[in-house]
């Protein structure tokens, strides 16, 4: 059964909870969305020999994409604190003989990165984008001009209620709190420059960029 969602704080214990039931059929899960991943990376604008951070990285599925982008020079640092879940994204590194992704199991507010990043990926992680820990942290081994893309639910108008029903129900099964949900963007926001929103899946799915100037804000 799903942990129950309010609008209270993120429960950073019943996600763990959450995400290590379902690593094993994970990938399976996420299928549907992953048009959306494709487009998320596409807007980071990842060169080679770029260094990515892949916050909330799960069984490690925007790794090849990824990867494409930033060739065998560049790095990937994954960053997911279910050891279920990164325990699959480790064979999936193993399996496609990647020398170049480091793998953090850790909560993102705490996790440890050795290096200052080029560009953040938040996919589908809005229980890390509504905690300010862990947007700082994240930000913290961000370079001066990097760019920042997060995707994730969202309530889609008031009228659009077939949406905003998909949205409910994903929710429940995905996230440990509400709060936000209508603009799960915002404070991840308040740290960017030049943000941009768009939304997709018929208004149920967002799309976030920016570029971190830390001087700005």
């Amino acid at each position: 059964m799903p942990t129950p969602v309010s609008r209270r704080a993120p429960d950073r214990a019943a996600a763990l909870a959450q995400y290590r039931r379902r690593a094993d059929f994970y990938d399976k899960e996420l299928a549907p969305f992953e048009p959306i991943r494709g487009e998320a990376i596409a807007c980071l604008e990842l060169r080679p020999g770029d260094t990515v951070l892949d916050v909330g990285c799960g069984t490690g599925l925007s790794f090849e994409l990824l990867h494409r982008r930033v060739g065998k020079n560049g790095r990937i640092v994954g960053i997911e604190q279910c050891p279920e879940m990164l325990d699959k994204a480790r064979m999936r590194v193993r399996d496609n003989q990647w020398h170049n992704v480091e793998l953090v199991c850790a909560p993102a507010a705490t996790a440890q990165v050795r290096a200052m990043a080029d560009a953040a990926l938040f996919h589908f992680t809005h229980d890390v984008l509504r905690e300010s820990a862990a947007i700082g942290n994240m930000l913290a081994h961000l370079k001066r001009g990097a760019r920042v893309v997060a995707t994730g639910l969202q309530w889609a108008p008031p009228w659009a209620w077939p949406t905003n029903a998909f949205v409910l129900l994903a929710a429940l099964y995905s996230v440990t709190s509400m709060e936000g949900l209508g603009h799960p963007w915002d404070k991840l926001a308040r740290r960017l420059t030049d943000l941009e929103v768009q939304s997709t899946l018929l208004g149920g799915v967002y799309i976030a960029r920016g570029v971190y100037l830390p001087d700005l804000h």
